[in-house]
């Protein structure tokens, strides 16, 4: 049975509503304002209750639902005109609806997670609060597992789940007292080397066996990034000569690279 299918059974079963927001809206504040103001609220609970049902097993629980639901429910109640019109259902029933969809939006999971790892995290959260009404102070993980009877290692899941609630931004601060530093300026990044290892442990063998002073030129050249005249100052040899030496080792480490 959906609600819009018998909104006009709902309508009619909620038709007094109207009549009671009228008699409230002429007291003004008061006293005997807020008493039967919360008196509509009562009498409407139940709708609230029908939507957040509708909305169960999403992944949310029940009673923040419903919390959420009655939130919207007050908010239709306040912002009902019923000078302009006596279906209250009809107002009411997107106004909550809107109120449990936002809930979901802004504290739904952020990416998707298997409904078991859901589970886990909703009957850990359930569990915490629990303990730490009776112990005074928040639970331990082998306190929750003890609790729920799972082993560590289901409860670590449910716990790891919980990251894919609401992720932080890479914009915010890494820590408090970091301001000017966001998370992505700390997060490590893919060393652009990486892709040269390969090349270095093909060539290593030919470097071992180089006399010392090919070795030392070209580690110069290519790992102390020195520029032709800075090598031929450092090992006592003229620019020229370095060039050559360059250009003949190099082909030589090329050649024996290609026959391997």
């Amino acid at each position: 049975m959906t609600l819009h299918r018998h909104q006009g059974r709902a309508g009619d079963d909620y038709a007094d509503v109207p009549v009671s927001l009228r008699a409230l809206r002429a007291l003004g504040p008061g006293h005997d304002y807020d008493a039967r103001r919360d008196g509509v609220i009562t009498r409407c609970l139940p709708l609230a209750e029908h939507i957040a049902r509708r909305f169960h097993g999403r992944g949310e629980p029940f009673d923040d639902l419903l919390q959420v639901a009655r939130l919207g429910l007050v908010n239709a109640i306040d912002r009902f005109d019923a000078e302009k019109g006596d279906n209250f259902v009809a107002f009411a029933v997107p106004t909550i609806m809107g109120e449990v969809r936002r809930h979901f939006r802004d504290t739904g999971w952020a990416m998707h997670v298997p409904r078991r790892a859901k589970e886990l995290h909703l009957a850990i959260s359930s569990a915490s609060e629990r303990l730490a009404q009776s112990l005074g102070r928040s639970p331990s993980a082998s306190e929750i597992a003890e609790e729920l009877g799972l082993s560590m290692r289901e409860v670590t899941e449910g716990l790891i789940a919980r990251s894919a609630y609401q992720p932080d931004s890479m914009d915010a601060p890494p820590s408090a007292g970091t301001d000017g530093i966001s998370l992505s300026d700390v997060v490590g990044d893919e060393d652009p080397e990486l892709d040269n290892v390969e090349g270095y442990v093909a060539v290593k063998p030919y470097l071992d066996v180089l006399p010392p002073r090919e070795r030392r030129i070209l580690m110069l050249r290519f790992f102390g990034e020195m520029t032709q005249s800075q090598i031929a100052g450092r090992v006592g040899l003229s620019q020229m000569h370095v060039s050559r030496i360059l250009a003949r080792t190099l082909s030589q480490l090329r050649e024996e690279l290609r026959e391997q």
